[in-house]
């Protein structure tokens, strides 16, 4: 779950908590929207972090010769 996935979860629980008036026997939908935001939030900022740490990384390049021998000749 990325950054889109984050939002999608904070804006079905913000719309759980907030907009949504009806009930549910045996569920509260206000506290489902909040564990949607919470669970929201926290992929967001995990996804964050783990991007930021992706663009700090650094690759190396290594390039085989197949062409000659094992020892170079001279």
């Amino acid at each position: 779950m990325g950054i889109g996935g984050g939002i999608v979860l904070i804006v079905i629980g913000a719309v759980l908590a907030f907009a949504v008036t009806d009930t549910v026997p045996g569920v509260d939908l206000t506290v489902v929207g909040y564990i949607c935001l919470g669970a929201g939030f926290l992929a967001l900022i995990l996804a964050i972090i783990l991007n930021a740490q992706r663009t700090h990384t650094s690759h190396r390049e290594v390039i085989e010769r197949h062409d000659q021998g094992p020892y170079p000749r001279g």
